[in-house]
């Protein structure tokens, strides 16, 4: 079955840095456009980035464009999200997502929270 496990999450001084990773199985993961998604307390899930399947283009959200980068390792069947500057407003559970026969597939999420 589809299993996305995110981790590297943690606490993070404001203007820090954090690299997300998602260890994707279950699926042919060099197959597959992957995104990150991120939610915050009250508020909706929002996507962050997307990337294709052969990292060959990437997309990112307004609030997030020029602080990070996403990439994928297809051998380690791995997605990443390096962020960089990092905001207090930044605060949010960071989901991965996998859209595998029209069904969507997300992991358990990580906490970045951005805080002094």
């Amino acid at each position: 079955q589809v299993r996305l496990v995110e981790s590297g999450g943690g606490l993070v001084q404001p203007g820090g840095s954090l690299r997300l990773s998602c260890a994707a199985s279950g699926f042919t993961f060099s197959s597959r456009a992957m995104s990150w998604y991120r939610q915050a307390p009250g508020k909706e899930r929002e996507l962050v980035a997307s990337i294709t399947s052969t990292g060959g283009t990437t997309n990112y959200s307004d609030s997030m464009k020029g602080r990070c980068t996403i990439s994928r390792d297809n051998a380690k069947n791995t997605v990443y999200l390096q962020m960089n500057s990092l905001k207090p407003e930044d605060t949010a559970v960071y989901y991965c997502k996998a859209r595998v026969y029209a069904n969507d597939y997300w992991g358990q999420g990580t906490q970045v929270t951005v805080s002094s």
